[in-house]
């Protein structure tokens, strides 16, 4: 057996249907598309949720909810992840650049330092905001609780 002879399983491949080649191949005249109508002619496509007529679905539900166009956005990062980094790489003095370095926000990210988790080492950490729990612990350990 070689590449030569190799061939696909009986009836795993299907001649595709060949439409419009003219009458003696009988997919000619509307070649299957029935007679006249927007469906028929070239370029024809059906609007986006569209349905025949009937009401779209995006129209029948009703709208609800409220999007606050003031609503400021932070990324936030507990104590325990700030412990684990400040283990991992001795860096106490902690800022935007070193939360983007080590993937925990992209550039343009707000950072908000939450209070989860136990700090154990002196940290002077510049962030955006600070929850009171997360504030308290950084200062009690003799640290720094910067707000850009």
């Amino acid at each position: 057996m070689d590449l030569s002879n190799l061939k696909p399983a009986k009836g795993s491949v299907k001649k595709s249907k060949r439409i419009g080649r003219g009458q003696g191949s009988g997919k000619g005249g509307t070649s299957t598309r029935g007679h006249k109508g927007a469906k028929s002619r070239s370029g024809y496509s059906r609007k986006v949720g569209f349905e025949g007529g009937q009401m779209p679905l995006h129209r029948r539900l009703p709208k609800f909810g409220f999007k606050n166009i003031n609503r400021i956005e932070y990324v936030g990062i507990n104590l325990d992840t700030i412990q684990q980094l400040v283990e991992k790489t001795n860096i106490t003095d902690l800022d935007q650049a070193f939360f983007v370095n080590n993937g925990l926000v992209s550039k343009k990210d707000l950072i908000k330092i939450l209070g989860r988790g136990e700090l154990k080492t002196k940290v002077n950490i510049k962030a955006n905001a600070f929850t009171a729990t997360a504030q308290k612990a950084i200062e009690s350990l003799g640290g720094e609780a910067t707000k850009i």
